[in-house]
C-alpha cells in the first residue's frame, strides 16, 4: 500500500500527485467516515472543521474537502485562512470531532497539505492516518455515501479568528502588558497576516507589520521564518525591541533580536527554560529537543541542569515524548515550539509571548537574554532528491562519515537525512568553526550526490 501520510500529514505539489481535488475529496470522505463511526453509539451527527491558510490552491482544496466530508453525512465548519495551531484550538473549542488544516507550512506556494487533528486537538496517530490510507488505497468507500437529509452541509463560522486571538492572549500574563514594546512582526504573508497584528497590538505592543498582503502566491516568498533578511533591515530601521518571524501557517516562530541578529528555535527555547526553571515553574525540570538541536543547546541545559530528551525531527515526535515524560516545553530547532500547558501543538504566536513575557517580567533585552547559550557553528545543507533509497545502504558514505566525525574528534557531529515533508535531503555539520563545518558539510553533500544520483 502506498504510503500517504508524511511526517506532518499528506504534502506535496498543488493539483498534482496525492494533492488534486479527486484525492482531497477521497481524504475527506475518510476522515469523515472515520468520525462517522465513532457517532454510531452516540446518536449525534459528526462535524469537521477546515481551515487554511492563504495559498491559491486552498480554495480547490477546501471545496473538495468540504464536498467529500458532506458527501459521507457530515457537517463542515469553514474557518478561513487561520494559523495551523488556532484550527487545532477551533476544532476543540467548538466540540468538533476533527480538524483538517490545508497548508504546506514553510513550503513555497505551488505546494500544499493536508493535516488532521483529533477532536481532542493533538495531531491523529499513526493508527489512524493508516486507516485512512487503507480505506483510500483499498476505495473501501466508494459505495458508502448518504442521501437525502443525511448528506452533510457547511456553514462559515465568521467568529474564528476572535476565538483564537482572546485564546492566545489569555497564555500572557495577566499582571504585564506590552505597553512600549516596540515589535516588527513578519506574517510571511500567510495564516497570521491578520491575528499576529491584533494580538500584539491589542496587549499593548507598538506593531510594525510586514508581509501582510497574501495573494495566494506570495507566501513564504522570501519572507518569514526561513527568510529574515526584511526583518532584520525592518528592525534596524525603526529601532525595534524585537522582531517575529512566523512561517506560513505561524506554527513556527524564529527571533531577531535589537540589533539585528536572529535567534533560532533552540535558543528561544534555551530562554524559556533558564527562565522557567530560575522561577520553579519547569514542570519535571524537562525539556525536550531533536536529533537537530545544536550542541550549544545540549551544554546549555546541561550547565542549568536541566533534563533533556531528543526525539527524531518532528513536532509530532517531540510532543509524544513531552506527553510521556509530561514536560511543558519542548521543541525544534527551525523555531516548532510547544508550550504544552497551554496548547496541543507548537504555535508560533503563543511562543513569542512567552518570550515577550520573560522580556517584560526580566526587564532584559533579547540580546541579553541570549546569553543563556553559545550557538556552535552549524552547516545545513539542503538539496533535492528524485527518491530515497536507504542511506545505511552505501558503505562509500559511511567512511566517509566516519573520517569527518574522526576530524572533528568528539567537538561536533553529522546528521545526515531526508527530509519528512519534501523530496529533499538535509546534511547537517556541527564543529569547532565556521570553516570546518562548511568544508565537511559539502564533502559528504558530494558523496551523498554520488551514492544516490
Amino acid at each position: 500500500m502506498e504510503k500517504l501520510f508524511g511526517t506532518d500529514g499528506v504534502r506535496g505539489m498543488a493539483n498534482m500527485g496525492n494533492m488534486t481535488a479527486e484525492q482531497a475529496l477521497e481524504i475527506g470522505r475518510a476522515v469523515a467516515y472515520v468520525c462517522k463511526e465513532y457517532h454510531k453509539d452516540h446518536g449525534t451527527r459528526p462535524r469537521i472543521v477546515i481551515g487554511k491558510d492563504t495559498r491559491l490552491s486552498g480554495y480547490m482544496l477546501e471545496n473538495a474537502l468540504t464536498a467529500g466530508v458532506c458527501s459521507m453525512g457530515v457537517d463542515v465548519l469553514l474557518l478561513g485562512p487561520l494559523p495551523t495551531p488556532g484550527v487545532a484550538f477551533i476544532t476543540k473549542d467548538m466540540r468538533a470531532d476533527a480538524g483538517i488544516v490545508i497548508s504546506a507550512s514553510h513550503n513555497p506556494y505551488h505546494d500544499n497539505g493536508i493535516k488532521i487533528f483529533s477532536r481532542t486537538g493533538y495531531k491523529l496517530p499513526d493508527a489512524e492516518e493508516e486507516e485512512m490510507e487503507k480505506l483510500i488505497a483499498e476505495r473501501a468507500l466508494r459505495d458508502v455515501r448518504s442521501t437525502e437529509d443525511d448528506i452533510g452541509k457547511a456553514k462559515r463560522i465568521d467568529d474564528a479568528i476572535g476565538r483564537y486571538i482572546v485564546f492566545c492572549k489569555n497564555t500572557f500574563p495577566d499582571n504585564l502588558t506590552l505597553d512600549g514594546l516596540k515589535v516588527v512582526l513578519d506574517c510571511a504573508n500567510g495564516a497570521s497576516y491578520k491575528v499576529a497584528p491584533t494580538i500584539f497590538s491589542e496587549l499593548g505592543a507598538s506593531v510594525e507589520a510586514i508581509h501582510v498582503s497574501p495573494n495566494g502566491m506570495n507566501i513564504n516568498d522570501h519572507c518569514g521564518s526561513q527568510y529574515t533578511g526584511d526583518l532584520k533591515a525592518k528592525v534596524l530601521s525603526v529601532g525595534a525591541d524585537v522582531g517575529l518571524a512566523f512561517d506560513g501557517d505561524a506554527d513556527r516562530l524564529i527571533l531577531v533580536d535589537e540589533t539585528g541578529t536572529e535567534l533560532s528555535g533552540d535558543q528561544i527555547i534555551a530562554i524559556c527554560a533558564a527562565h522557567l526553571k530560575q522561577k520553579g515553574r519547569l514542570r519535571n525540570n524537562k525539556v525536550v529537543g531533536t536529533v537537530m538541536s545544536n550542541i550549544g543547546f545540549l551544554a546549555a541545559m546541561k550547565e542549568l541542569e536541566i533534563d533533556v530528551a531528543l526525539t527524531p525531527v518532528g513536532d509530532r515526535y517531540v510532543l509524544e515524548r513531552m506527553i510521556r515524560d509530561d514536560a511543558m516545553l519542548g521543541g525544534e530547532a527551525s523555531g516548532h515550539i510547544i508550550f504544552h500547558n497551554y496548547h496541543s501543538t507548537g504555535d508560533g504566536i503563543i511562543a513569542a509571548l512567552q518570550l515577550l513575557g520573560i522580556m517584560r517580567e526580566t526587564g532584559k533585552p533579547v540580546s541579553e537574554l541570549a546569553k543563556v547559550m553559545k550557538v556552535f557553528p552549524q552547516t545545513l545543507i539542503n538539496f533535492d532528491v528524485t527518491e530515497k533509497p536507504p542511506l545505511d545502504d552505501f558503505p562509500e558514505l559511511r567512511d566517509a562519515v566516519k573520517k569527518a566525525e574522526a576530524e572533528l574528534g568528539g567537538k561536533g557531529r553529522i546528521l545526515i537525512r531526508y527530509s519528512g515533508t519534501q523530496p529533499m535531503c538535509r546534511v547537517m555539520v556541527e564543529g569547532p568553526t565556521e570553516e570546518s563545518t562548511a568544508r565537511i558539510a559539502e564533502e559528504l553533500v558530494a558523496v551523498v550526490r554520488k551514492c544516490i544520483r
